[in-house]
């Protein structure tokens, strides 16, 4: 997409009078964005009724041609859809490809489309109208996602499991109060869409080449007819913005990251050392040589594409770093990476959405690991302050000492005589049993947030409040 502000001509090339002779094979390769940017074409169309529109009220152009050329876009926009319409890359872009149909259709009218406007804000208008619907499909596949993650949670608010640090047991959690971890991550995520979108809810067309236009046009009539909040109000900046493509790639690499560490513990988790869940045939394979193989594959998937995602905020940012103001032609390898970002974002989200669903969880197994590694030893160390009024350090070592002799024995907290833990401090009574299962560790932790199944489902309420 280049930067272009004269009427169209009937020729290949576009580009008017200064040029005596076509580019060459190279040239021409390296210049035409039509075998990704057709991905455009509904939000092209759209501008451009748009524009013809507000051209029309403002006695610009009159309401015979504006009638001529809303009914050969709309007639370019069926072609489209149903597949009937022959794009071409000697005329590079979808812009291009789009007039020169359109002047085949209604002859001369045509050529007053592009009235005060250029293809630097047509471009900038095409893509951020793509992007915001993106944006909008984005919010409503992370609210599925969160939902999913809402109805486990409230299935398994008192199912115990081990909570990790170091992927080391620390602490007994419930899977519930895990998978609400994930709602909070999420729901940023969503947050951060929203924002995005309030961020670029403003109309680029009307800006021109970058300096604006001496036709007495109405900015704002078109902005409301595309469903954009304002106009932009630099019209340099306009053409040479792609914040909103950046941002839109800085919340799909933090989703993806997001997506990638559940992908992580999914594939960890359905392993036969831990067996936590198990995900069913639909988003599982097999090997190819052993048959008691079971493979996430889909978890995998999800893993991988978050690293093509960063890529393409990288890359994104690297083109943009180094651009003088206004446009460059440059820019006109920033849609790749964003198509690319947001199809992998869609598919790692319905996936995951799926598996969330999907996957069967090992009560059992999960309430067996929560008390491995000594698990409630932080609970002994807490019952010690409150009821022997050790100072939390003392009650620390203590704690430490317990430990290590349950380890020497090959026992549990749980399981030490009453008379060894008497021996380590003489305050100990019978009562600390009552702190020592996994079961009473989760349900004292009432404190906001935390991971109680009553304070669990106080939070599912306020999500599904919000949600």
């Amino acid at each position: 997409m280049a930067d272009d502000t004269t009427d169209t001509k009937s020729s290949n090339q576009m580009w008017g009078g200064r040029f005596a002779s076509g580019p060459d094979a190279i040239m021409e390769e390296i210049n035409a964005s039509i075998g990704f940017d057709k991905k455009l074409f509904a939000q092209d169309i759209r501008g451009s009724i748009a524009h013809a529109t507000m051209l029309a009220h403002q006695g610009i152009i009159s309401t015979d041609d504006k009638d001529k050329i809303v009914h050969g876009l709309n007639t370019i926009l069926s072609e489209i859809e149903s597949g009937n319409f022959e794009f071409s890359r000697q005329l590079e872009d979808i812009h291009m490809n789009i007039e020169a149909r359109l002047a085949t259709l209604i002859g001369p009218a045509a050529g007053r489309l592009h009235t005060a406007r250029s293809r630097n804000d047509q471009v900038a208008l095409d893509f951020r109208l793509w992007v915001k619907e993106e944006l909008q499909k984005t919010e409503q596949m992370l609210t599925g996602l969160i939902a999913a993650f809402l109805d486990r949670a409230e299935e398994h608010a008192e199912s115990v499991m081990p909570g990790f640090t170091h992927l080391q047991t620390a602490q007994p959690v419930t899977f519930g109060h895990h998978c609400m971890a994930y709602v909070e991550m999420f729901g940023r995520d969503r947050a951060r869409v929203r924002h995005a979108i309030e961020h670029l809810d403003e109309s680029p067309i009307g800006a021109a080449a970058l300096a604006g236009t001496g036709y007495p046009i109405d900015r704002h009539m078109t902005a409301k007819a595309l469903g954009f909040r304002e106009p932009t109000r630099n019209s340099i900046d306009t053409v040479s913005d792609r914040d909103f493509a950046i941002e839109f790639l800085s919340i799909a690499a933090i989703a993806g990251m997001h997506l990638s560490r559940l992908a992580e513990e999914i594939v960890i988790w359905s392993t036969p050392q831990f067996g936590f869940v198990r995900l069913s045939d639909a988003f599982s394979t097999g090997s190819s040589i052993m048959p008691q193989k079971k493979n996430p594959d889909a978890a995998e998937l999800v893993r991988a594409k978050t690293g093509r995602i960063n890529g393409s905020l990288v890359a994104l940012l690297t083109i943009m770093k180094g651009l003088p103001l206004a446009y460059s032609k440059d820019m006109q390898e920033d849609k790749e990476q964003v198509f690319d970002a947001a199809e992998s974002l869609e598919l790692a989200i319905a996936a995951m959405t799926g598996m969330v669903r999907d996957m069967t969880v090992n009560t059992a197994r999960m309430k067996a690991a929560a008390g491995s590694g000594y698990s409630t030893a932080t609970d002994l160390a807490d019952w010690l302050v409150r009821e022997a009024g050790l100072p939390f350090r003392d009650a620390h070592h203590v704690t430490g000492r317990a430990v290590a002799l349950a380890e020497s024995k090959g026992c549990d907290l749980a399981e030490l005589p009453l008379s060894d833990l008497q021996a380590i401090h003489a305050d100990i009574t019978d009562k600390v049993y009552d702190v020592l299962t996994v079961e009473a560790s989760v349900a004292s932790r009432e404190s906001f947030g935390g991971t109680a199944p009553s304070e669990v489902r106080r939070q599912i309420a306020f999500w599904r409040a919000r949600n």
